[in-house]
């Protein structure tokens, strides 16, 4: 078991170590080793390639539609179910990882998610909208094994100083997936009326998504390494001396759920996660309902909201690993979500596409910016709990509020149009903002600053 081990601030100070053995690390037993470059980017790419089909379907909404002959509420389920998926199965997912380690997690990710590309191959069909369904249903149960790793892969194979950043480039990836999947699925299908011209476009799209993840797949089986010879800090040198029987699992959840800052933190970032998760999965919807025959101006506005968000979430990495300013970040990068939804309720039905990209990257910029903030002030509210833990949970809520916004903003929209049901959206980040400039501390339990 791994548990947290980054933040001992007080206790252990830590400094930079270094690769080249003719320098001597700061600290006796520790090194770091180029190869954790290599670890973070592997998984980087095959979040990449998992996350992207979470919005393959919902992008080419009416398009979809056509097709298999379904209504617009079933394909957002082809949504949908990513966050369905992840609320029942991410307990024992997140055991495994603390028993089994990295490598079993990241095949098993793998795995799944090249079973799933390929049941899509075979389901091009107008009457095989159930096997569709089954191959996304896989690629969601890939997910789950894939949301909890950044913080994880970030402790065990990075340096202190370097642990933000590198969650950062693990969340990076699985945001650059989602902006690949607003952009190319309305590239490689257009929305030609010849239903036999469809299925090929639609077959193209399948089996370029199959081989990109049989690749990872080979590529993982390969490359991808459980853990380092040698700790890269000294608390996770403190780490692998616990002895195996000494951690319980149902323990670790039990001491979470009496975490009351923790609890607010995960109800907060549900909202905040929630909210995006609604935005992404209608935006085909709220796009095409005022530009119609718009649809990838659909998918490049929404590749203008997760390439700004991409750098937001750098930034706030780097911003992080230099200033360790938890809640003012959090609190400052939640209010600016706010405003940008305001905004962007606001400016969509003015009838200015260029208005729109311009909206929403800014709100893109700051609600995917918000990412690694949550991941990371979690890990400093619950040391020394296991990142996996901590960071499942507050994934797990973030699909709850998903599926439950994303259901209630699709029907307010039906009933009172699209400003009524971003107006939706906004009320809750309103009071996901007030949580966290009210109710989270400022230091840790122990005393420590953040």
């Amino acid at each position: 078991m791994s548990a947290t081990s980054r933040r001992i601030d007080g206790e252990v100070r830590e400094k930079k170590h270094f690769d080249d053995p003719q320098q001597t690390p700061s600290a006796p037993g520790t090194r770091l080793y180029r190869r954790r470059w290599a670890i973070v980017l592997l998984f980087s790419s095959y979040s990449l390639c998992n996350s992207y089909q979470w919005i393959q379907y919902g992008i080419i909404n009416n398009i979809v539609t056509r097709f298999y002959g379904v209504d617009s509420f079933t394909v957002d389920w082809m949504s949908m179910i990513y966050m369905l998926t992840y609320i029942p199965f991410i307990f024992p997912v997140t055991w495994l990882l603390d028993r089994k380690g990295l490598r079993v997690i990241a095949l098993v990710a793998t795995a799944l998610n090249c079973v799933g590309t390929w049941i899509k191959v075979a389901s091009v069909r107008q009457d095989l909208f159930a096997v569709t369904f089954l191959g996304q249903f896989a690629c969601s149960l890939a997910q789950v094994f894939i949301l909890g790793m950044p913080s994880r892969i970030a402790s065990v194979w990075f340096g202190s100083d370097e642990v933000s950043t590198a969650c950062s480039i693990g969340v990076f990836g699985n945001q650059l997936g989602i902006a690949i999947g607003f952009l190319v699925p309305p590239i490689l299908v257009p929305n030609v009326g010849d239903i036999d011209e469809l299925a090929y476009h639609i077959r193209i799209m399948f089996f370029i998504t199959a081989g990109v993840a049989t690749l990872l797949f080979i590529l993982v089986v390969i490359v991808f390494q459980e853990r380092p010879d040698l700790p890269p800090t000294q608390a996770q040198a403190a780490a692998r001396c616990i002895p195996p029987g000494e951690y319980s699992y149902m323990a670790s959840i039990v001491r979470l759920a009496r975490n009351k800052p923790f609890i607010l933190l995960i109800i907060s970032y549900g909202l905040n996660v929630g909210c995006f998760y609604a935005v992404g999965t209608l935006l085909n919807q709220m796009i095409i309902a005022h530009y119609p025959g718009q649809e990838v101006n659909a998918g490049r506005i929404g590749l203008t909201i997760i390439i700004a968000g991409m750098v937001g979430s750098l930034i706030c990495g780097i911003w992080l690993d230099k200033t360790k300013t938890y809640k003012q970040t959090t609190l400052a990068v939640y209010l600016m979500s706010l405003l940008g939804m305001v905004v962007y309720a606001c400016t969509l039905n003015l009838g200015y596409l260029w208005v729109v990209f311009i909206t929403a990257g800014t709100l893109g910029f700051f609600m995917t910016g918000y990412l690694p903030l949550g991941f990371e002030f979690a890990v400093e509210l619950t040391y020394p709990e296991s990142e996996g833990t901590s960071s499942g949970m507050l994934n797990c809520s973030a699909q709850v509020f998903g599926i439950i916004f994303t259901i209630c903003q699709g029907k307010i929209m039906e009933t009172y149009g699209t400003l009524a049901g971003n107006i939706f959206l906004c009320v809750f980040l309103l009071i996901g903002s007030i949580i966290t400039g009210t109710f989270l501390p400022e230091k840790h339990a122990k005393g420590t600053a953040l």
